[in-house]
């Protein structure tokens, strides 16, 4: 029997066997939540469309709503692989830490036992990335929030959200996860391009720093780059390869281009897929190692529950709101998440 076909007899302690040998798989995901804010009116951040009084009529009821709805979709990511939640989640697109707490605090989320890393960014809207850990799997041993500095063509400051670095023991074994959310498309892909060049680049300089320190590190990108995997700023800037063949020991592993190539998305406009949620990582990877994780494959989270199932979006993720017009569905991108595997001692 091959071994891909016992990849998918695991039983729930995320463990399986091929004759005499054990493996053991642990999930790391991401998702763009959609404006997950509470609904207190935050003086110091422009959330004011998104309180009782705005213009979302963003109420606690419907909150409760989409904390319920979200930690459900978290506590699912992989299951019918594995059988267990992830491990490692990236999360953008929340307010505060208060929103994140309420997140594994969810009777969906409770038992997992999540830690939370999470920063304030500077975002005018008010929106952070965070990083969630099962505290029996990881063991952050640093953490830093780094500043993107970006200015508009009068000089004026433009603020967005910042890059967080997370570093610590999966399993006993170091690893580095970047969590991100790069600038957004408004005015257009071109006029847009050089915010998201300038991410790249400071994500090239992150990894650059890591890997000076520590040659051998293990380290994992992710986030809604706002970009799809064959823009410069994953070709160019960050020299991300889709194909592990061709991986070389400078290049940066992205495995959703090969997704890209099938026409899979994690959002849709104007009848045009986008994978703008990514993962890229360093090439030791994607190097068989004995006793050491390797990477073994990554999807996009799209069940049919995720999914506008009738009229003109039919197929599109299920989102909160249309405009203003509230849906209540759970958010405008599907989620994606890859498998890290070892052999077990």
């Amino acid at each position: 029997m091959k071994l891909l076909t016992y990849f998918f007899v695991l039983c729930t302690l995320s463990l399986y066997s091929q004759a005499s040998k054990t493996y053991k798989i642990r999930t790391v995901a991401f998702y763009n939540v959609e404006n997950l804010f509470d609904t207190i009116n935050d003086t110091l951040i422009f959330d004011d469309e998104r309180t009782p009084q705005g213009n979302y009529n963003w109420t606690t009821d419907r909150y409760q709503r989409k904390i319920e709805s979200i930690s459900k979709v978290l506590s699912k990511i992989g299951e019918e692989t594995i059988k267990v939640s992830p491990d490692i989640i990236g999360l953008c697109e929340v307010e505060n830490k208060q929103v994140v707490q309420d997140l594994v605090q969810h009777p969906n989320l409770q038992k997992k036992a999540y830690g939370i890393v999470h920063f304030d960014s500077p975002d005018e809207r008010g929106i952070d990335v965070a990083l969630l850990f099962k505290k029996s799997v990881f063991l952050p041993t640093s953490f830093a929030s780094h500043r993107l500095l970006l200015f508009d063509d009068e000089g004026e400051r433009n603020y967005t959200r910042d890059q967080l670095v997370v570093g610590g023991m999966l399993d006993n074994e170091a690893f580095y996860f970047l969590v991100n959310h790069w600038p957004s498309r408004r005015g257009g892909p071109t006029k847009s391009k050089p915010n998201r060049i300038r991410a790249a680049l400071l994500n090239k300089r992150i990894i650059d720093s890591i890997q000076k320190l520590n040659p051998d590190a293990k380290i994992i990108s992710m986030g809604d780059l706002n970009d799809d995997p064959r823009d410069d700023s994953l070709k160019k800037i960050l020299k991300t390869k889709g194909e592990i063949n061709n991986s070389d020991s400078i290049s940066l592993f992205n495995p959703m281009e090969k997704l890209y190539k099938k026409g899979i998305g994690t959002l849709a406009y104007r009848d045009k897929w986008n994978l703008f949620d990514q993962f890229f990582m360093t090439p030791n990877l994607v190097q068989k190692n004995n006793g050491s994780f390797s990477f073994w494959k990554a999807k996009v989270y799209a069940p049919s529950y995720l999914k506008t199932l009738t009229g003109k979006y039919k197929g599109y993720p299920l989102r909160t709101y249309s405009g203003t017009s509230y849906i209540g569905g759970y958010s405008d991108h599907f989620p994606v998440y890859l498998f890290l595997i070892k052999e077990a001692e």
